[in-house]
């Protein structure tokens, strides 16, 4: 389950990616950020209840941009590489945002949804202390089976090529795709896809 909280963010998240996104490798060197249109997001859990997790999508000229971030209450080490920025929330504090790929608690996340066969995590809005449920603008799925083993992730090291970023994250390695274009799974692939109104399904990520 997660939770989204009635608080005022500064900067604000569209702010943040607006300053981020035209530094990345894979981002279209066309695109505006502050043009982008916002489709959605879905969200993991942190068995922890740690680190926030969620990766967005947006549109661009027919491009269709992933982006998957953790909100931490405290920097990563070793990960300044992979830093955002800084937010302040009204309600959590001071947050640092990573670029997820870079975060273990994410490949462990992702991992998991990918060979459980699992959803994304339920949203909840928190109104004065009454959680109300968030319907999804997006709905992603993996491909794996439920109860199937996950490896222990303990560290995620990410290497970009074009619009794919391979987390070598222990004994598996996980693909991002940051413009995810086809819905072809990668051969004897699992994946996690996604869909939403309007949209056939797109495959976000895979583990061969």
């Amino acid at each position: 389950m997660a939770i989204i909280y009635d608080a005022v963010l500064n900067p604000t998240k569209q702010e943040l990616l607006s300053a981020w996104l035209p530094k990345q490798s894979w981002f279209p060197p066309a695109a505006d950020a502050a043009d982008l249109e916002y489709l959605g997001a879905y969200r993991f859990d942190d068995p922890a209840g740690a680190v926030g997790m969620e990766s967005h999508l947006l549109r661009f000229d027919g491009h269709i941009v992933h982006i998957p971030l953790t909100y931490r209450g405290a920097p990563l080490p070793g990960a300044e590489a992979a830093l955002a920025g800084t937010m302040e929330h009204s309600v959590l504090g001071q947050r640092w945002i990573y670029d997820a790929c870079a975060d273990p608690v994410y490949a462990a996340a992702l991992a998991a949804a990918i060979l459980q066969g699992q959803p994304a995590a339920d949203v909840f809005r928190d109104i004065d202390g009454t959680l109300e449920p968030v319907p999804a603008a997006v709905t992603v799925q993996g491909s794996g089976t439920p109860g199937a083993p996950v490896p222990e992730i303990t560290t995620a090291e990410p290497a970009t090529a074009g619009s794919v970023t391979t987390i070598k994250a222990g004994e598996v390695a996980l693909a991002v795709d940051h413009l995810p274009a086809a819905t072809d799974s990668p051969a004897g692939a699992h994946t996690l896809t996604a869909s939403w109104h309007g949209q056939e399904q797109l495959v976000l990520a895979s583990i061969g």
